[in-house]
């Protein structure tokens, strides 16, 4: 802006100038060539007070041209410089009252470019910053609905019995669910907190389906399915016990919504890595959707986010989830082996 002020500055001067000069000069070169000219001439006549008066109104006439010229480029100038400024304006006043996509200027105006740049990129980055908060409150409900689904199961089965065994057994289950929301919790406001930058945890494979096929069972044999668990044993991974269950969790919840028949889960080594598939008897899915089964909001019911969520819950601890087979469907987990928990 400075540079484009000093331009104009010196332009308008500069014509200024030359609107003044360039008669005199253009009078005296025309006496030096051709002798006493028109203008010379036209001066001489008369008195030499109204000489005077033609010579001064010469100069006035001469300064008013001049002054023009300069209001003239002072205004193509300043009608330049201002309509960058309204726009520049106008993406703040737009980001100030949230929108997300501006595109920067291009004006010629070093300074107000930059501005106009650090507007953009503020902009970019609210964007991020919003759709990673509504990314983390759609996936914080999700994480707790699973286990609060199953507590309120539990406690369905409470309420229907009459058998105090059965009830007791029910309530130490509602127990563990009730301990597992809170971890899920306290696993969120610590993820928040330390912005992924997590340890890395290893827990047994067997402990996590256990008490996975404990809480899913009820749900199950309402519907008149099982959940079959085989495989090898003893197999210790690296993962946090909550991502775990929660990745599982969302496979049974998906089998048991669309699938059919038994739910076979299968742990198994693969070289320096641990394979559990999870698969079931049903149609399995469609292939138009199986490309994209992972992504956000893609789904045949439901909100599309399970899977979604699963897959960077998996990635977060190390491994990863893939759909290795669509019909029917064979879900199956990678995580690294650990020697011990």
């Amino acid at each position: 802006m400075r540079q484009q002020l000093i331009r104009s500055t010196v332009l308008a001067v500069g014509l200024a100038i030359l609107i003044t000069m360039a008669p005199v000069v253009i009078a005296i070169w025309n006496s030096s060539v051709n002798g006493r000219g028109a203008v010379s001439e036209w001066l001489d006549e008369g008195t030499p007070t109204a000489t005077t008066v033609r010579l001064f109104l010469i100069v006035v006439g001469l300064a008013v041209l001049a002054l023009a010229a300069g209001v003239f480029v002072a205004t193509r100038q300043a009608r330049r410089m201002a309509l960058p400024m309204t726009l520049l304006a106008d993406r703040a006043e737009r980001l100030g009252a949230g929108e997300s996509r501006i595109q920067p200027l291009h004006s010629g105006i070093s300074e107000v470019d930059q501005v106009s740049e650090v507007l953009a990129r503020s902009a970019q980055r609210l964007t991020k910053s919003l759709a990673s908060e509504r990314d983390f409150a759609a996936d914080a409900s999700h994480q707790l609905r699973t286990p609060l689904t199953a507590l309120l199961m539990r406690l369905e089965e409470i309420a229907a019995t009459d058998d105090l065994e059965v009830a007791q057994e029910e309530a130490s289950i509602a127990m563990d669910q009730v301990e597992r929301l809170t971890r899920v919790v306290d696993d969120l406001m610590s993820r928040t907190r330390r912005g992924g930058d997590e340890s890395k945890a290893t827990v047994s494979l067997d402990s996590v389906i256990a008490a996975l096929q404990r809480e899913w069972q009820p749900a199950f044999e309402q519907a008149r399915r099982s959940v079959r668990v085989h495989g090898e044993r003893g197999l210790v991974v690296q993962a946090k016990p909550v991502d775990l269950s929660q990745v599982l969790s969302t496979l049974l919840e998906n089998a048991l919504a669309h699938g059919r028949g038994t739910v076979d889960v299968h742990a198994r080594r693969s070289g320096p890595s641990v394979v559990v598939e999870v698969s079931d008897q049903g149609e399995g899915v469609p292939a138009t959707i199986a490309p994209h089964i992972f992504e956000r909001s893609v789904t045949t019911t439901g909100t599309g986010l399970g899977l979604a969520l699963a897959r960077d819950l998996a990635e977060s601890n190390g491994g990863r989830l893939e759909l290795i087979q669509a019909q029917p469907a064979i879900f199956a987990l990678f995580l690294s082996e650990s020697d011990g928990v």
